[in-house]
């Protein structure tokens, strides 16, 4: 239980080798993710290096006063140290045996790679000579200095990496030696001058006053300095802007704050009984059951994901000389961690001179795939639920698998092949910058940001690509797990792909091809595959491990001894989205919107009967129009056969059907000009003055829905006649077609009931005409606030409630939204006035109208039925809301489905208090 009034968590042993763990894994919202797994790694007995966790709470405290450290918390922190020291018999800075730490952030959500962590803290001109007289070994000493102030100028003081990097580069050069590893302790005890040179240089002596001997930025020789300034650093890096992008993109709140983490250092580095790793319990892409996962001898942590150098897979581990004890160990973690935490796991561990560290567990970040085969697999050991399974796939994944993949039968011009680190296939020009990807993503042109490798800094342009690809780096790289947790193609370590940035060009050894900035490739995040040109991609079929978890889905949507039963429906306007809908899972249509059938040549007929004075061209146009929606129904209606299919009567704004006045003066002023026909230009003439004179304001709350129906009742009767004509003669034929009439956006009670008595008498006409009962409920769109909170008198008159939130979100906010989501929206997001994009989830105040609606509408028809065809709803977050709204379906675009289909679910586990968790 966290102590409100504790600002640090020990783990690990004491002095005598007994456990003092002060946390365990249910405080990830107080130490953070990465300390309450180290402190239940603690706990149950695996090899963790002691140390102690720093809250989020005193980060957002920090960070919220203006990075001032609350009172009586740098006293805490200073007797956690002090404590830490007495543990391990060493101290800070002690030049004969020094005590050397991490210092690593944690957020209670995973993000990797977006915060900042120091390494080798305690070292000093000092220090640094009692570790070579310890280990005997002045080059791990000299190198542990040199990344020291390398990690701690960079992410303490600011300092360009890329300042550090060119000095190894050079002294790599000089030497005529390829790797870092081939640089004596000589060498590297030379770059730790040069790099204080390099950090005297550019620290700005104004921003750090403590650094400063003689009126000089000096590297700071105080180990307790150095922790209070890389523990600030790591609280500031909560507020970097990788991190903030990555929390929006994750919808991940801000005002969580991460914890600190200070851990004992273990060596990798120490020579080749050393080693360091990345792994996991389960093949993270595709989910095998296997060990996955890369390490490196003789390295640094910072050294694997970092792509420097090219990793040895973990299964070769144990084979290596020197540490095949510790491999066989850390197999047997393997296992005993996903016995303890059910689900696969993701691990960072240390060997030191043969010794195993476990330096960080959590729930492994995988791909849609591998979250379905995991979870189905883990659901047949045993390890969790049916339903617990189903919670454990992030529904926002799913998209991952239904989008194209590369044509199988496609001739590919594979231009060379690397690791398949995220799924999914990607077509795209080239760029070789973050700065470049999100210039071509503004101009519309999709594009693959090619790099060495990426870093937490690319993130802006990862999001902005179609997919990534790097010439280094494994298969836990920056690069691919951060794809994977994007669902974004991802190829990395593609050696023969030789990078010049600078130049904006890639030669790709073995070929005379050179890649430019803008020639267009392929990616196979699936197979590993570089395609040149563009390749013709494929849609997928729900099938395998989706099917699987959909059908479990749906078992329990359809369950209702726990609960509610959600349906899920889909807009639709064609045959081919309606049997795309069927095809995804969808149980009907939730809106089927008439206009978007009358486009094309039909706008010309419509407009016809509104703007002509004539009554033949009127009687025309309306007969014109019933034949051709009589056509429309019969396919739509055949198509969902035994599927509900609710058709909303026209509802644009009545612009969309006129003529743009501006092109037409354009073109009455080309006419006159060019000396035209004088007849035709006063026939265009006289066109201009209908439109002018039917010209709004605010066409969205203008002349449209319910109230072109109203005064043009002649739309109303022709769509009505056709849809009921359709479903008669469909009768006739054997089939079940299930129409149910939409009217929209009504404000008043009595809208509704002179547009529902128009409907019912043309229904009646057509079952006289045809012999027959149709049975077709009449219902509508709420889509206004005045008709939310008068859903007690308008649910006297409608069968069904269909909540519009499009237009909702629009009329409750006073917003336009093709006018404010690029204009205004980003800003207010960044400055924290709205939470979320309110056009993609639903805000809670428009939610507060759809319960009145829902409560309102019942209150005057008890069976009424309530759903929403909004956009929100295919959003996940709003799913959930929807689903404890108490309403009886959602309706989105036909990708969407399965994705509903999943989230519908998991709701309703989470209301009968079954849930597990679910992945992020």
């Amino acid at each position: 239980m966290a102590d409100p009034n504790k600002h640090v968590y020990r783990w690990g042993i004491d002095a005598s080798g007994n456990d003092i763990t002060e946390a365990d894994s249910s405080m990830n919202y107080v130490v953070g993710g990465k300390g309450a797994n180290l402190a239940e790694m603690a706990k149950i007995g695996l090899p963790v290096p002691p140390g102690f966790s720093i809250t989020c709470q005193t980060c957002v405290a920090y960070s919220g006063n203006d990075n001032t450290w609350p009172e009586g918390v740098l006293d805490e922190i200073d007797a956690a140290r002090a404590d830490l020291e007495e543990r391990m018999g060493k101290r800070l800075g002690d030049p004969a045996d020094p005590l050397l730490v991490s210092v690593r952030s944690g957020a209670p959500f995973s993000m990797p790679g977006m915060m900042d962590t120091v390494l080798n803290l305690g070292l000093n001109d000092e220090s640094v000579e009692g570790i070579i007289a310890q280990t005997e070994n002045p080059r791990f000493g000299w190198d542990s200095y040199r990344r020291f102030i390398q990690m701690f100028s960079n992410v303490v003081m600011g300092v360009d990496a890329d300042l550090f990097e060119n000095a190894i580069t050079q002294r790599k050069l000089a030497k005529g030696v390829k790797n870092d590893t081939d640089l004596t302790a000589d060498d590297l005890k030379e770059l730790v001058a040069q790099f204080k040179r390099i950090f005297s240089d550019n620290v700005d002596t104004q921003a750090h006053p403590e650094i400063v001997v003689d009126g000089v930025a000096t590297f700071p020789q105080d180990p307790y300095l150095q922790l209070k300034l890389a523990i600030e650093a790591v609280f500031g890096s909560w507020m970097n802007e990788r991190a903030i992008l990555y929390r929006q993109q994750n919808k991940i709140p801000d005002d969580l704050g991460t914890a600190v983490n200070v851990q004992i250092m273990a060596y990798g580095n120490k020579g080749n009984d050393s080693a360091t790793g990345v792994a996991f319990t389960r093949n993270p892409a595709d989910g095998t059951r296997e060990y996955y996962g890369d390490f490196l001898v003789n390295a640094q942590g910072e050294d694997v994901v970092a792509g420097i150098r090219n990793t040895q897979p973990i299964a070769e581990l144990k084979e290596m000389e020197g540490l095949e004890e510790a491999g066989a160990q850390l197999e047997d973690i393997f296992e005993l961690l996903e016995n303890h935490y059910h689900d696969m796991m993701d691990i960072e561990f240390t060997i030191e001179n043969g010794k195993l560290w476990m330096l960080q567990t959590r729930v492994g970040k995988r791909t849609a795939l591998a979250a379905l085969h995991i979870a189905i697999d883990m659901e047949r050991e045993g390890h969790i639920t049916k339903e617990q399974a189903v919670c454990r796939v992030n529904p926002q994944q799913l998209d991952q698998l239904l989008h194209p993949q590369i044509d199988p039968n496609a001739n590919l011009d594979v231009l060379a092949t690397g690791l398949n680190a995220s799924p999914g296939a990607a077509v795209g020009e080239v760029v070789f910058s973050s700065a470049d990807a999100v210039d071509f993503a503004e101009q519309g042109r999709p594009c693959i940001l090619v790099r060495w490798e990426t870093n937490p800094d690319d993130l802006k342009g990862m999001v902005a690509a179609e997919g990534i690809l790097t010439s280094h780096g494994g298969k836990t790289s920056h690069a691919a797990v951060i794809a994977r947790g994007m669902g974004a193609p991802c190829v990395c370590g593609v050696e023969a792909l030789k990078i010049d940035a600078a130049n904006k060009e890639a030669k790709v050894s073995g070929t005379d091809v050179v890649l430019h900035e803008g020639d267009v490739i392929t990616i196979d995040g699936t197979t590993g595959r570089v395609v040149l040109g563009a390749v013709e991609l494929v849609k997928p079929e729900l099938a395998g491990d989706l099917d699987t978890i959909l059908q479990w889905a749906d078992e329990i949507r359809d369950d209702e001894s726990l609960g509610r039963v959600m349906g899920v429906r889909a807009n639709a306007d064609n045959p081919e989205d309606a049997k795309l809908s069927l095809e995804f899972g969808a149980q009907g249509i939730g809106l089927c919107r008439t206009e978007h059938m009358f486009l094309g040549d039909r706008k010309r007929i419509i407009q016809d009967y509104i703007l002509s004075e004539d009554k033949d061209v009127k009687d025309r146009a309306v007969k014109d129009l019933t034949e051709a929606q009589e056509g429309d129904f019969l396919q739509m209606l055949e198509t969902m056969s035994g599927h509900p299919m609710i058709i909303r009567l026209l509802d644009p704004p009545l612009h969309e059907f006129l003529d743009s006045p501006r092109e037409l003066a354009v073109e009455i002023a080309k006419m006159e000009a060019t000396g035209a026909d004088p007849a035709l230009i006063a026939e265009k003439s006289a066109l201009l003055a209908r439109i002018d004179a039917m010209a709004e304001a605010n066409p969205m709350l203008g002349l449209r829905g319910c109230r072109l129906g109203i005064m043009y009742p002649e739309l109303n009767e022709l769509q009505v006649r056709a849809i009921a004509t359709a479903t008669a003669e469909l009768k006739a034929r054997g089939l079940d077609p299930e129409p149910e009439i939409m009217i929209p956006l009504v404000s008043t009670a009595e809208e509704l009931a002179i547009v529902r008595a128009q409907v019912e008498q043309v229904i009646a006409e057509v079952e006289k005409k045809f012999g027959c009962d149709l049975d077709i409920p009449v219902g509508t769109m709420i889509e206004l606030p005045r008709a939310a909170v008068t859903a007690d008198e308008i649910g006297k008159y409608a069968d069904f409630f269909s909540f519009g939130t499009n237009d909702l979100t629009q009329t409750a906010f006073g917003f336009s939204r093709d006018d404010v989501e690029s204009a205004f929206i980003p800003t207010y997001l960044r400055k924290k006035l709205l939470r979320t994009n309110p056009f993609e989830t639903l805000d809670a105040g428009v939610a507060k109208l759809v319960g009145m609606g829902v409560e309102g509408g019942r209150e005057a028809n008890p069976g009424l039925v309530c759903g929403v065809c909004g956009e929100t709803g295919g959003d996940p977050d709003s799913i959930v809301m929807y689903y404890d709204l108490g309403l009886d379906y959602v309706s989105c675009s036909p990708y969407r489905v399965p994705i509903a289909r999943l989230t519908a679910a998991q709701a309703k586990i989470a209301a009968a208090g079954k849930m597990g968790h679910v992945d992020k």
